[in-house]
């Protein structure tokens, strides 16, 4: 079974820097991001930005209050 995303830590700048998931573990951005390639993290995707780098969003479903930037702090 996936984990899925249950909190979000974000820098100074208001960017998500670490994750904590479901079981409790606590991931980088980076490692958050190849576990959603992976399908080890449900309800997220990667895609490419417009500055051409990878980034992680919460899979489209219409709620806003899932989003990663709207999930509880940690």
């Amino acid at each position: 079974m996936a984990e899925q995303v249950v909190a979000v830590r974000k820098n100074g700048d208001g960017d998500i820097v670490e994750l904590k998931l479901s079981s409790g573990q606590i991931v980088d951005y980076k490692q958050a991001q190849m576990m959603a390639e992976n399908e080890e993290i449900e309800h997220v995707n990667t895609f490419k930005g417009r500055d051409g780098d990878k980034h992680l969003r919460s899979d489209a479903d219409g709620d806003p209050s899932n989003n990663l930037d709207n999930l509880p702090t940690f």
